[in-house]
């Protein structure tokens, strides 16, 4: 339902709202923020605001610096936390830029031209995340150790700080009308898990990157600091941000369901599949797109690393969760949460919409242990390997039409060259390990 400009107003005079957050995401996934008085809402709205481009990662030059942000009302929220003289509203915007041409740079206008190129063909792409992150006890000085809040397992009824602040931002999160499906605690001590319900893919990129402001602030609130780094603790399983996804008809049947097919999924969601094991490696650098998501990726953590599907397998790269007819879908399981969700749902879309078209067919789902199996037992099944680092997956990146296609040459080069200087940086670093080690024994 779309929201009007009068409503908006509405709501902000009855909350008694003052300031209003003006919210988008640069390249690499971090919210940022320009926060205006209520009172300059109303020309906000009709005009949106200035601001440099120049000075958010992977946006624009100085010479092309001045951009401007337009509030998309649909995402207008209170932010339930905030009171009395400091009640705040947040708005996530388009970036237009100097010209007042959408700017190509924007994470979210990526985003929004595939999920067209869906519309076109009559489906609707809807995403749920499962968003995995780890509460931390910071130090004297505030700053973030590797040391967790608790020391609870998978489904543990914890009552320590961690369960109390994972419900009270599902509590929030539930009164800006996000839909959270469930929460619990996670495998690894400290880390936890909140579930969002379906919605189309743009609506729920806009809401990851709300949770995970939310998260991060009212972690910080009750003295914990909350992190979304993918492997923050050695020897424990890192943090994964699931996506089920699917393609819907706007009458809501789902494209994914066929009662009469192999295991009653239709062609186009074996297509769809087919699509998103083709391009994995391509696609791998904006799914797990940071040095430290690779360290997640490894054998023995029930994070996926060689490329198949399953319908129970856990260990599989995608999963067929039980559900049919409207609620059957597709999890793709190796995205993470450090990532830009805009970007991680356009790929997904870009790939499994190739497969539809090009009618990718998948293998035969692996209901076995993948990871028990020698090397042998996997090239007989034909199951590849994920990229084993960020360099591997941004050389297949390099490679990919289908990422620059959908994405655009701005943000396919700007990804491929901040991407590229993290991974240069990291590879010449001497970490304690060789010290420990190398030093001794060479």
């Amino acid at each position: 339902m779309e929201v009007s400009k009068q409503e908006i107003m509405q709501t902000v005079k009855k909350e008694g709202i003052k300031f209003i957050q003006m919210q988008f995401m640069d390249i690499l996934g971090t919210v940022k923020n320009v926060t205006i008085p209520a009172t300059k809402l109303d020309k906000a709205l009709d005009e949106g605001i200035f601001f440099d481009g120049s000075s958010v990662l992977g946006y624009a030059t100085i010479e092309e610096s001045d951009m401007r942000l337009k509030p998309d009302p649909n995402t207008f929220v209170v932010l339930p936390w905030s009171q009395n003289n400091l009640k705040t509203a947040r708005i996530v915007c388009d970036v237009y830029d100097y010209e007042n041409n959408r700017f190509t740079g924007d994470p979210r206008a990526a985003l929004e031209n595939i999920m067209g190129v869906a519309r076109k063909k009559g489906w609707i792409f809807n995403t749920a995340p499962e968003y995995e992150f780890f509460f931390l006890m910071p130090d004297e000085k505030g700053d973030p150790t590797t040391r967790p809040s608790d020391y609870g397992g998978y489904f543990d009824l914890m009552r320590d700080r961690g369960d109390n602040v994972r419900k009270e931002i599902v509590t929030y999160l539930d009164a800006m009308g996000f839909e959270v499906e469930a929460s619990h605690h996670e495998v690894a001590p400290g880390q936890h898990e909140i579930d969002l319900m379906y919605a189309d893919a743009m609506t729920s990129a806009d809401r990851v990157a709300m949770m995970k402001y939310v998260t991060k602030t009212i972690a910080y609130k009750h003295g914990l600091y909350a992190t979304f780094m993918p492997k923050p603790i050695f020897g424990a399983n890192g943090s994964g941000m699931h996506v089920h996804q699917s393609l819907m008809t706007p009458q809501g049947k789902s494209a994914f369901y066929d009662p009469k097919g192999s295991y009653k999924l239709s062609k186009n969601a074996l297509y769809f599949i087919g699509g998103l094991i083709k391009y994995a490696r391509e696609t791998c650098a904006i799914l797990a797109s940071s040095v430290n998501s690779y360290k997640r990726l490894v054998p023995g953590y029930e994070a996926p690393v060689y490329l198949s599907w399953a319908n129970r397998n856990r260990s599989a790269f995608i999963r067929v969760p039980a559900g049919r007819e409207a609620r059957t879908r597709i999890e793709l399981r190796n995205p993470d949460p450090a990532g830009n969700p805009y970007l991680q749902f356009t790929v997904m879309l870009a790939a499994g919409l190739k497969g539809i078209e090009d009618k990718i067919e998948p293998p035969e789902p692996v209901e076995k242990d993948i990871y028990r199996m020698s090397a042998e037992e996997r090239e007989a099944l034909g199951i590849e390997s994920i990229p084993e680092n960020l360099g591997q997956a941004l050389d297949h990146m390099r490679q990919s039409s289908l990422v620059r296609e959908a994405f655009g040459e701005h943000l396919f080069d700007h990804f491929l060259y901040i991407k590229g200087r993290e991974w240069n940086e990291y590879k010449s670093q001497v970490f304690d390990w060789e010290i420990q080690h190398l030093l001794p024994a060479l």
